[in-house]
């Protein structure tokens, strides 16, 4: 769809509880691989993080110019590929295509979504050469992964709990410390420092409350919904309505999370030491590429696995 004088929508001309109202009406009226392009005098992100909440992931979104007097956004529908698997669901089968995900930089977690063509072409990379090497995956004899996608629910919202969010509550206290005291001793000459400290902070404070949240409201009704499911009953109703609203939530700070890491990956050039590193300097770096490690597959899990299960499940209790 080409973007037209009616595709642009200039939102500086609409008034300001009617815009995004408009903005969401103009979306919805699109058809799958249809967009627009909205006009701003300032950055819409919290428009993005709306979008994503009500709408679900069924939506790019292109900075076309990004101020300081103007952005202008490009919205559009995502087409629903029929017989294309997503990132998630080809990691969700087979873990070991992930390795394959993380050496070429698609995201397979937060960006799950996304088919294999569609990740490649916003990367700018060969999707044949991404598909030949997948293939060849299937042909390596290795030991058999965890069966996570054949869990039942509520033991992977165990398993997640007791491995996942236990080892970010055992790893993160001594990352923070290392990224304080390496910033204290390196940060004059390596002014980076500061916002690698800055990046860590702000992924404790979300992944504290995030996981709160998962722990005391999401997964104990994934499990009771579950337990109706296996005693043949009806699923007691939720204080947020469907498990859609705080799914929505948790994908939301996943991709919150996963861009802090992204930007700590760009800031230390891919965690390159420099030649006056200290053997604390060296430790931090080692840990937040693990950090990293655990946390792509911990959000792999609920975001490729749970919730799409959750979904499924709350829609086959009450048709029941």
């Amino acid at each position: 769809m080409e973007t037209t004088t009616e595709n642009i929508l200039n939102v500086t001309l609409i008034e300001p509880r009617l815009k995004h109202p408009t903005i969401f009406a103009r979306f919805d009226k699109l058809n799958e691989g249809e967009s627009f392009v909205i006009h701003n005098d300032h950055d819409p992100k919290p428009l993005y993080y709306q979008l994503l909440g009500e709408r679900g992931n069924i939506f790019t979104w292109e900075y076309l110019e990004q101020g300081p007097e103007w952005w202008k956004v490009k919205i559009s529908k995502r087409k629903t590929t029929e017989g294309e698997e997503t990132l998630g669901q080809i990691a969700a089968k087979d873990l070991r295509k992930a390795q394959i995900f993380k050496k070429y930089g698609l995201d397979f977690c937060c960006g799950g979504k996304k088919t294999v063509k569609e990740a490649c072409a916003e990367k700018g990379l060969d999707v044949t050469k991404v598909e030949q090497e997948l293939q060849q995956a299937d042909k390596v004899q290795s030991s058999r992964p965890l069966p996570y996608n054949e869990w039942n629910l509520d033991f992977l919202s165990d398993y997640i709990i007791n491995t996942h969010h236990t080892y970010i509550r055992k790893n993160l206290p001594d990352i923070r410390t290392y990224a304080d005291k390496v910033r204290r001793v390196h940060g004059e000459y390596h002014p980076e420092l500061i916002k690698v400290h800055q990046l860590v902070e702000a992924v404790n404070a979300e992944l504290t409350a995030h996981m709160h949240k998962e722990e005391q409201i999401l997964f104990p009704y994934i499990k009771q919904m579950v337990s109706a499911k296996n005693n043949s009953q009806q699923s007691e109703s939720s204080p947020f309505g469907t498990v859609q609203n705080p799914i929505n939530m948790m994908e939301m700070e996943h991709e919150s999370v996963g861009n802090n890491l992204d930007a700590l990956r760009e800031c230390t050039n891919n965690y390159s030491l420099p030649e006056d590193a200290c053997a604390s300097y060296s430790l931090l770096y080692r840990m937040l590429d693990e950090f990293e490690d655990d946390l792509h597959l911990h959000i792999h899990l609920e975001n490729n696995i749970l919730f799409p299960k959750a979904l499924d499940m709350e829609k086959s209790l009450q048709s029941n």
